[in-house]
């Protein structure tokens, strides 16, 4: 990838949704090999990321394999092998976390940094540049200038920044949350978060009283940057990531569709940027992000701090409102539609919020127009007596449209690559060149004895509607020249086969210019890390990647915290989202208010989840909140899969006599 290239970059669960992030204008896909994942749920055969391979290649798409967790001792020889079959598949890139695979013998393929990895600094970016890291997955707390700042310390033509746009969000920095592990044993940096951000708690301040009751204050709304593609462009962006390697097919299908749409509008207008990948698609559906799973949108710290950020009231996807109730009856529902175009359908999800503000949910069984237009009763599939608070007058919500889902079920993108097509004639036959808007050419000749045209203009108009007739190739023709001493008669049964020919050629010839990413070439002598200690938040769980730091200079290194070495309370999560800031209890927020300033300090506040209690603690000068815990008896209790020692005071040096 070159540094004016813009990428798009989509999820896959598997194979068969990796091929339509593709074939829905993908410039590369990331997907799971069969372990070493940070999604333990999303593992697939490397054969199946063979095929994927394959079908991206032929598009200049790339596939990039995730490898993101920490790794034991012994699981790093384990991972090398795998290593090796992904690169032996035609895999472009790995993304990885864990710095003890590059003290190994990893095969010469390139290296992307997780966001896993916690780059929030420049320092640490240089750092990983340097170390030989190709691609570096920043936050996504960042702001426009942060990124830039980034940006500025980078080599262009060595490492470039990839950022998401879309999804899920992690309230914590990634990398930086253990609640998962100290509260059940299953490590998010090992692929297995249990989403404690997500539950429900009671949010108490520093004399006990309640402040926030059964609120998902943990809970962030989903990741939308659709509205500052551009910013980001200028700031360095130049990978665009889409969140979701859980996520069904229509999800990446319309999320893909979506933001090639914007990119390619982009595009148009800055002619010195370029694709990533080649072709262009056309869709059968008008992308829409509303229509998939969301917890409603926010763009996070893009331009700045914002007061709405968190889905605090559910995780659920609340949907967009289609109306309100008219009626409830023994068995059924009588709706009004804001817009009596409207249309609901036996299968469609609604929901509204009931007198607790919790979402509940109506799974259509049936729907049947009731009277007028926008007037309709549903019966529910479920019964009657669970749609709690449900009357007249309440406010409902569509958050499953089966037209639409119904409409991704099938086929719903084309992408095609241009190719222009000339026809020439010689005392042998014909010969047929096609050039692809890549520069590559290949060409078919059919011997033959030609006929003269009884009607030229026929002829002409035959000759080049089958040329054109590339069918469920990758191709569209953009021109086709006839170069022809005089107009002959060609029969389909001989014009078809050269077609045929020709562009099975272009697409050995498109395949045979393939080249592989290279790997970049770390610092020789190896540069400084910018710190010299490092703490259990450093998620250092192997000898080897000790070993990566220390030659590196660290003088003080501490092992993970799933080696259970840190036992008292310690930062479980970090994170920029600020709980205080959230309920308007920020000390920065009451300044210049009469008779509050100087009265709300930043003084901590517990959260409580049945018997789990956590304690936020506030550090303004960064502006990031602390959520303190300590590992759970039980947890500690079980033999860490990875005990380690390494240095937890600087050592001190004996000097011989």
């Amino acid at each position: 990838m070159l540094p004016h290239q813009i990428e798009l970059l989509s999820p896959a669960r598997d194979a068969d949704i990796g091929i339509e992030a593709v074939n829905h204008g993908a410039d590369a896909v990331y997907i799971g090999g069969p372990s070493f994942g940070a999604r333990t749920s999303a593992d697939n055969r490397v054969q199946d990321i063979a095929r994927l391979v394959k079908h991206a290649h032929r598009f200049g798409s790339r596939i990039y394999a995730t490898m993101n967790t920490i790794l034991r001792d012994d699981e790093l020889e384990p991972a090398r092998k795998l290593a090796w079959q992904l690169y032996d598949a035609g895999v472009d890139a790995l993304i990885i976390q864990d710095m003890g695979l590059l003290e190994i013998g990893l095969p010469p393929i390139q290296l992307h940094a997780s966001t896993q990895t916690d780059i929030r600094t420049p320092e640490k970016a240089r750092f990983l540049q340097d170390a030989g890291l190709s691609k570096l997955v920043l936050a996504r707390e960042l702001t426009l200038p942060q990124i830039a700042a980034i940006r500025d310390t980078l080599d262009a033509e060595r490492c470039l920044i990839e950022f998401f746009i879309h999804g899920a969000l992690c309230v914590a920095y990634s990398g930086q949350c253990y609640v998962s592990h100290a509260h059940t044993g299953r490590s998010a940096n090992r692929g297995d978060c249990s989403q404690a951000c997500r539950l429900p708690y009671e949010v108490k301040d520093s004399q006990g009283r309640i402040v926030a009751h059964d609120k998902h204050v943990l809970s962030m709304k989903d990741n939308n940057q659709s509205d500052n593609l551009r910013a980001l462009i200028d700031a360095g962006a130049r990978s665009f990531k889409i969140e979701g390697r859980y996520k069904d097919m229509g999800y990446v299908k319309n999320i893909t569709a979506h933001y090639r749409r914007l990119f390619d509008e982009i595009l148009d207008e800055q002619p010195e940027l370029a694709r990533a990948s080649s072709g262009h698609c056309t869709f059968a559906f008008s992308p829409d992000p509303d229509q998939n799973f969301n917890r409603e949108f926010t763009d996070y710290f893009v331009q700045g701090r914002k007061e709405d950020i968190g889905a605090f009231d559910t995780p659920k996807n609340p949907g967009r409102p289609i109306g309100w109730v008219t009626r409830v009856g023994p068995n059924f529902v009588e709706l009004e539609t804001d817009d009596p175009a409207v249309v609901i359908h036996n299968g469609d999800g609604l929901c509204y919020l009931d007198l607790h503000k919790e979402l509940v949910g109506l799974q259509i069984n049936r729907a049947e127009p009731a009277g007028a237009a926008g007037q309709w009763r549903v019966f529910p599939k479920d019964d009657m007596g669970g749609l709690r608070h449900l009357k007249r007058g309440t406010v409902v919500n569509r958050n499953r449209d089966m037209d639409w889902v119904r409409t991704l079920e099938k086929k719903s993108a084309d992408r095609r690559i241009g190719a222009w097509l000339r026809l020439e004639d010689s005392a042998e036959g014909l010969t047929l060149t096609v050039t692809d808007e890549d520069g590559h050419c290949a060409a078919a000749t059919l011997p033959c004895t030609l006929e003269p045209a009884k009607d030229p203009a026929q002829a002409e108009a035959r000759l080049r509607e089958s040329l054109s007739r590339l069918g469920e190739t990758v191709f569209e023709p953009i021109d086709v020249s006839l170069q022809l001493s005089q107009p002959w008669f060609v029969p389909a049964s001989l014009l078809n086969p050269l077609r045929r020919d020709a562009i099975a050629a272009l697409e050995t010839a498109r395949a045979s210019a393939w080249q592989r990413l290279p790997r970049a070439v770390p610092v020789d002598p190896p540069v400084a890390y910018p710190e010299d200690t490092l703490t259990y938040l450093a998620n250092v769980y192997n000898h080897k990647a000790r070993d990566f730091y220390a030659r590196h200079g660290v003088k003080v290194i501490a092992s993970a915290y799933e080696s259970h070495e840190e036992e008292g309370e310690v930062s479980l999560m970090i994170t920029k989202h600020c709980v205080r800031f959230s309920l308007s209890l920020c000390p920065k927020q009451a300044k210049g208010v009469t008779g509050v300033q100087g009265t709300i300090r930043a003084e901590p506040m517990s959260i409580t989840h049945g018997n789990e209690k956590l304690t936020l603690r506030f550090d303004c000068k960064p502006c990031e909140m602390h959520v303190v815990g300590r590992i759970k008896p039980n947890v500690m209790q079980a033999a860490p899969a990875s005990p380690l020692k390494f240095y937890r005071t600087r050592p001190t040096s004996v000097t011989a006599n």
